[in-house]
């Protein structure tokens, strides 16, 4: 009974041993993956060259949630598979960056259940100047929250991860990152420059004497939040719009929390110490102006005090708008998570 138990015992070994070797063999054809991606206007073509090995199991190659559309088999056993698909399709992920609009996807091997993480990934990653002109589509009368001033319609919205549109929950994990839009829509006006002036944090829709704040831009537009936490201004895809990318805080965890905000719009070559918008680069360790780095140096009194110098401030318009309620919660806490 021993004798046949350290056989048993043995045997397993080696099986596991060989599925070592074999998996090594196929990570090491898979490292040598000879894949092709041609990007065209609104889709991609992938061709993804199987040995014959693997041509058996052509079925458990995906793009995303795609299976291959075709696959072509040669007089030698191997294989192409081949992925002809709109980006609309397969969960591709669209990303607004700087000037440009991002298509992004993933090639994998799943020869398990979905349950386990893919054997093998290649990124698929399709990149297009960003159109003159081009607007995100939630840059629209009526997304977030509008409201008027004169000819000019003032706009403040949480955004979805991915950049391309308003958020469709308001609860938002601790930790995770809450983009924060703002937009003036100018009509017939002349083109004007929109900055967020001062933004806090409040668990009241309503500032009072004794509210308790959490202030996130501050000091005519020195965003705070990058210095303590995580945060940034975005690259512009227009002057009249601003995107604040920032880590959820612990501030009002649990509650209701408002974003409380003075938006100014302003001459587009207006740039002065009380009118920017300014952040914290950490790797660099200074202050930078987000809408033309040459001029930092109007950064350099987010440390102290930020005056105004400028003769033109009837130029400007300001408008008071909040956001909210946002909901900051542990990541633990499924049931706010998933109501």
């Amino acid at each position: 009974m021993t004798f046949l138990t350290s056989i048993t015992h043995l045997d397993m070994v080696m099986q596991l041993y060989l599925g070592v070797i074999i998996l090594a063999v196929f990570a090491a054809t898979f490292v040598n993956a000879d894949i092709q991606v041609l990007c065209e206007n609104t889709s991609v073509s992938i061709t993804w060259r199987l040995s014959k090995e693997f041509v058996p199991h052509a079925a458990r190659f995906f793009l995303g949630s795609c299976m291959p559309s075709h696959l072509n088999i040669m007089p030698t056993g191997e294989g192409e598979a081949l992925f002809n698909y709109q980006f609309a399709d397969c969960k591709f992920k669209k990303v607004i960056k700087g000037k440009h609009l991002i298509f992004r996807n993933k090639l994998t091997y799943r020869p398990y259940n979905k349950s386990k993480p893919p054997f093998f990934v290649y990124p698929i990653e399709c990149l297009y100047k960003r159109p003159e002109r081009w607007y995100p589509p939630f840059l629209n009368p009526g997304a977030g929250v509008a409201e008027g001033q004169g000819s000019l319609v003032f706009h403040m919205a949480l955004l979805n991860e991915q950049l391309t549109g308003v958020a469709m929950k308001n609860v938002i994990p601790l930790g995770s990152f809450m983009p924060i839009w703002a937009a003036v829509e100018q009509k017939s006006h002349q083109p004007l420059l929109l900055l967020m002036e001062e933004c806090v944090a409040a668990t009241t829709p309503d500032l009072q004497p004794d509210s308790q704040l959490y202030p996130i831009i501050t000091n005519n537009g020195c965003l705070l939040e990058s210095v303590r936490g995580n945060a940034v201004f975005l690259p512009r895809y227009h002057s009249s719009a601003i995107i604040v990318y920032m880590q959820s805080f612990k501030f009002g965890l649990g509650q209701e929390v408002y974003i409380h905000c003075n938006l100014i719009a302003w001459d587009l070559e207006g740039l002065d110490k009380s009118k920017k918008a300014c952040h914290y680069m950490k790797q660099n360790e200074r202050w930078e102006l987000l809408d033309d780095l040459s001029r930092s140096s109007l950064c350099s009194c987010c440390d102290s005090t930020c005056k105004s110098r400028s003769r033109r401030e009837s130029h400007s318009l300001r408008h008071k708008s909040v956001l909210g309620p946002l909901l900051i919660v542990n990541p633990s806490d499924s049931e706010a998570l998933n109501p």
